[in-house]
């Protein structure tokens, strides 16, 4: 595997790949990556720099910790304020901002807040902690509900009934729809995610570019992946190619994981879902089934959801849309920095400003 990897990092190549984007000269064309991962590589290795004025490259809503709305932080909070609870989570929910106060500053102040890196280690947790009620911080795209829900499955099957899970989770197809849509940020092409498309599959996709007239391409994260990705991309826009290329197939197929997805709707169903900045989008989250309600922590404790509103001044949903640029935020940089994030786009190492700040200071 490595050896593969190598050759998608070949310098020379990409060198080589950057000379020809860079004497593109054709129409102006709009491109929208929708994965906090390809967010970071496409800054990691400069790729923006490569571009000429006519290819712009914008970030859409990629970055689930980004998306993830206040109030669910807010609830996260209340639940670790109790005596009874331990909050289980992702590290890079610590410092997202709720209305008052975030887990980072709650777990400083002696709540139970444990770092995870599987919900499975959630249930280890629960297990070793009898008289707790372990609540584990589920969000995320498809790329990581496989492993929510079978966490979920496996509680029912052992009998892990201190063990819940608090979902904010998301699925990518809805939210492209509406930025299809979205004749203000005009997008003429997608590049697709690698990790969710191992999971969901193409066949989405080519729904996509038929029903908005937008082609794609699925792409890696490595140096030549992306900017293979982009000059098909740029060239399938030109010559009015409404496809959709498979670029990443040594990882995605056209069907996708049937086993995973199987686990996913087995204790997941489709809802409508808040996403941060944006508001709510028709069908595109996922809710815990009746079947598993013993494990819904929205449920077991019976948490409303509140009602939240942007931090003043805060630019986060518009850059999440693509409609905004962390430079054009006028808390970039100076009230917001990783340090003291006033917006969820600067938390998470996926977030557009994060990547920007990191990579390009505010200079950028």
């Amino acid at each position: 595997m490595s050896k593969v990897i190598d050759e998608f990092r070949n310098s020379a190549l990409a060198s080589k790949m950057g000379e020809v984007l860079a004497a593109y000269t054709g129409k102006p064309v709009t491109l929208m990556e929708v994965c906090g991962t390809h967010t970071m590589s496409i800054f990691r290795y400069g790729i923006r720099d490569l571009l000429p004025p006519n290819i712009r490259l914008v970030s859409g809503p990629g970055c689930p910790v980004c998306v993830t709305p206040g109030y669910f932080m807010d609830a996260a909070v209340s639940l670790c304020q109790r005596e009874d609870v331990i909050i289980a989570t992702f590290g890079d929910m610590m410092r997202v901002p709720g209305s008052e106060t975030s887990l980072l500053k709650e777990k400083a102040l002696g709540r139970d807040i444990r770092i995870v890196y599987s919900p499975l280690d959630s249930i280890n947790i629960a297990r070793e902690n009898p008289g707790k009620k372990v609540v584990f911080l589920s969000i995320g795209f498809e790329t990581t509900l496989p492993v929510i829900a079978l966490s979920v499955i496996k509680a029912k099957e052992e009998g892990v009934y201190n063990y819940s899970i608090l979902s904010s989770n998301k699925t990518i197809p809805e939210a492209l729809k509406l930025l299809a849509g979205d004749k203000d940020i005009g997008v003429d092409g997608f590049l697709y995610p690698g990790h969710v498309s191992a999971i969901i599959g193409t066949s989405f996709y080519l729904e996509m570019a038929e029903k908005f007239k937008i082609p794609g391409v699925v792409a890696g994260f490595e140096p030549v992946d992306l900017l293979n990705a982009i000059i098909k991309l740029v060239q399938n826009i030109n010559e009015n190619q409404i496809t959709v290329e498979n670029l990443y197939s040594r990882f995605v197929t056209e069907e996708g994981n049937l086993l995973a997805k199987e686990k996913i709707y087995e204790v997941f169903e489709a809802s409508d879902e808040n996403w941060r900045g944006i508001g709510s989008i028709p069908g595109s989250g996922l809710k815990v089934k009746s079947q598993y309600a013993a494990f819904d922590a929205w449920k077991v404790f019976r948490i409303g959801q509140g009602e939240w509103k942007e931090p003043q001044g805060c630019l986060c949903g518009e850059v999440l849309k693509g409609k905004k640029t962390p430079k054009e935020c006028k808390l970039f940089g100076k009230t917001c920095i990783p340090e003291n994030p006033v917006g969820a786009c600067m938390v998470s190492s996926e977030g557009t400003c994060a990547a920007y700040y990191k990579y390009g200071g505010t200079h950028v």
